[in-house]
C-alpha cells in the first residue's frame, strides 16, 4: 500500500478518533468481563462510542484494515479490533524518512 493509500485512511475524523480509543482502550471502554481484553475491543463498542450505525463502523474499521493499523480478531459471533503498532511506527517511520 503506497504512503497516499495509507494518508487516506486516515483522513476520516471517526477513523482517527478509533485509532486514539484504541491506542488506550482502558481510557475510553469498560473493562470486558468475559477475558476478551487481549482481543482488542468489539465493534459494537466502537459503534456505539462513535455514534454511527453498525454498517458505517464496519466500513471505518475495514479501511483501516485494509491500510494494515488494525487487526480483527474473530471469536464466535463478535470481532474485535486492535491497533498494530508495528505496522503504524512503521507507516509514521517512512513519513518522516520520505517526507
Amino acid at each position: 500500500m503506497s504512503v497516499l493509500d495509507e494518508c487516506k485512511a486516515l483522513a476520516n475524523e471517526t477513523r482517527l478518533r478509533v485509532l486514539e480509543w484504541l491506542k488506550t482502550p482502558g481510557e475510553h471502554f469498560p473493562p470486558p468481563a468475559d477475558g476478551t481484553g487481549e482481543l482488542g475491543v468489539c465493534v459494537g463498542l466502537l459503534q456505539r462510542k462513535a455514534g454511527t450505525s453498525a454498517s458505517t463502523m464496519s466500513a471505518h474499521l475495514a479501511v483501516l484494515q485494509r491500510a494494515g493499523f488494525v487487526v480483527a480478531t474473530r471469536r464466535g459471533q463478535w470481532t474485535y479490533y486492535r491497533r498494530d503498532e508495528d505496522r503504524i511506527r512503521a507507516f509514521a517511520e517512512r513519513v518522516d524518512r520520505d517526507l
